[in-house]
């Protein structure tokens, strides 16, 4: 909705080349908690003209040198200053990703803290050795470096709004790229403080710029610009498709993390509190709106009624509500277009003939009415061929199978158009390394789900996307990689006599 600014609440602005600019369009939109849809901020509707202007102010100062050519204890120094700064304002960052996102505070917290530790650890690693020298058959040095690759282009969702930036910018400027970068229109605000850190920390004009707006035309605009030599994106496969298709423009290099639906293999040797109690975690955590949620639980047949009905009850009891309330164990759906996409398949998930063991509902009593929230979702019954259990939901839904054998269960999880994550609970600890390497998914735990470090590599097989963030591997994909020889004995080769 397009509106006049008040001043009651926070106004966002772009910044490009160093300066914090108003959107030319000189129109904005609202920004608001969807626990209770009230107006936290007003984002710019950004324009391809100014889209432009930002990624022009990242070429030339990557040109420049004044950001590539610092030494990389330069560069580390500006990155440590950056986390710093991001521990100093935890408090604020973690409220303000609480009132934007819906999630409950303490995983906003949680994506604080990693987003320091992120800084760190990139700033570490670029000072450890690097490069590589072979040994070749002739009297020739080669060897190895890598540079940065350019102007990155960056695009995140809204469900890790800053942590999700800082996996990537962390590594595009440790690798020593200028960036344009675009957060999601419906979370900016967090982007705007981590931009005001940025500035703070002595980040150069120009390196850094960030653009408020849509997909089409701020996201679209970056993706097709011949100027913008990577595009690292994360968000759903429909949107990566589109990027890709773009990114054709000049075969610019990309990175895609893309959706999930995501297998839970539950044996009958696992032990069961800690398998349920996983099971819940990896689909409700986030409100289940987190692409790697193991939102198909595969359970095998002698255990499978027990272990629903522990579910249900537990699912029962968790404690929904706003993220800044201390009992909250849920917190909202981040917008009501997400909530009315959610609960359109839940509807499908009935008609198609699955039964709703629990939850399927908007909750709207104790004062929840105002908000988008939905109550934890669980349905048994379901078939590979349903939509519930084929398409990415991204909300707290969960399907529960039977399987048989410990082939049919590997058949199962492997029955899906995406690979990005994937969990065995056993106390088998062969059978588990076993069906662990035939899951077809890109990040697994055996007896866990969900923990991230950002030392290892994130991301997925098959539609789940292409590259990897996080670890050497997530700055890797904003390095280029040069060979270069040198010749030892400098005289003619006689080759044209």
């Amino acid at each position: 909705m397009k509106m006049t600014i008040q001043t009651s609440v926070l106004t966002l602005k772009n910044y490009i080349n160093g300066q914090w600019s108003e959107p030319i369009s000189k129109q904005y939109e609202e920004v608001i908690n969807p626990a209770n849809q009230e107006v936290i901020a007003y984002a710019p509707l950004s324009t391809k003209e100014e889209t432009e202007l930002a990624i022009q102010a990242a070429k030339e100062s990557f040109h420049s040198g004044i950001w590539a050519s610092k030494t990389t204890h330069e560069r580390a120094a500006v990155l440590v200053e950056i986390a710093n700064k991001i521990d100093e304002m935890a408090e604020e960052l973690t409220i303000l990703e609480t009132l934007d996102n819906g999630k409950r505070k303490d995983e906003a917290s949680f994506d604080i803290a990693d987003a320091a530790t992120a800084f760190r650890y990139y700033a570490g690693l670029i000072l450890h050795p690097d490069g590589e020298t072979y040994p070749v058959p002739d009297n020739v040095q080669a060897m190895v470096i890598k540079e940065p690759i350019g102007v990155a282009g960056l695009i995140v969702p809204w469900n890790f709004p800053l942590l999700m930036a800082v996996w990537k910018i962390a590594p595009a400027l440790a690798a020593g790229n200028s960036i344009v970068f675009k957060p999601s229109e419906v979370t900016p605000v967090t982007a705007m403080k981590l931009f005001e850190i940025m500035h703070d920390a002595g980040v150069p004009k120009g390196v850094a710029n960030m653009v408020i707006g849509h997909g089409d035309p701020v996201g679209q605009t970056i993706a097709e610009s011949i100027d913008v030599d990577i595009i690292s994106f994360t968000g759903s496969t429909n949107t990566g498709r589109k990027i890709m298709q773009a990114a054709s423009s000049n075969l610019k290099k990309i990175s895609l993390e893309l959706g999930g639906k995501s297998p839970n293999i539950i044996f009958a040797d696992a032990d069961l509190e800690t398998a349920v109690d996983y099971g819940l975690f990896g689909i409700f955590y986030g409100a289940g709106q987190v692409c790697s949620s193991g939102s198909r639980i595969l359970v095998e047949e002698s255990i499978y009624d027990e272990f629903v009905a522990r579910y249900i009850k537990r699912a029962n009891n968790i404690k929904v509500g706003p993220g800044l309330a201390e009992e909250t164990e849920m917190g909202a759906i981040v917008s009501e277009q997400q909530m009315n996409r959610i609960l359109n398949y839940i509807e499908s998930g009935i008609q198609e003939g699955a039964t709703l063991a629990t939850g399927g509902k908007r909750l709207i009593e104790n004062g929840l009415d105002k908000g988008f929230f939905i109550a934890p979702t669980v349905f048994t019954d379901v078939t590979n061929d349903m939509r519930i259990v084929r398409e990415e939901i991204f909300g707290p839904v969960v399907t529960i199978q039977k399987f048989h054998s410990e082939e049919e269960a590997i058949q199962l999880a492997n029955d899906t158009d995406y690979g990005l994550a994937g969990g065995v609970f056993s106390n088998d600890g062969a059978k588990a390394l076993r069906v662990i390497k035939k899951v077809r998914a890109g990040i697994t735990w055996v007896n866990d789900y969900h923990p991230t470090y950002v030392e290892a590599p994130w991301g997925g097989y098959k539609q789940s996307g292409i590259g990897r963030s996080l670890g050497k591997y997530g700055l890797e994909e904003f390095q280029e990689t040069k060979q270069i020889n040198i010749r030892l004995n400098v005289e003619p080769n006689g080759w044209f006599n």
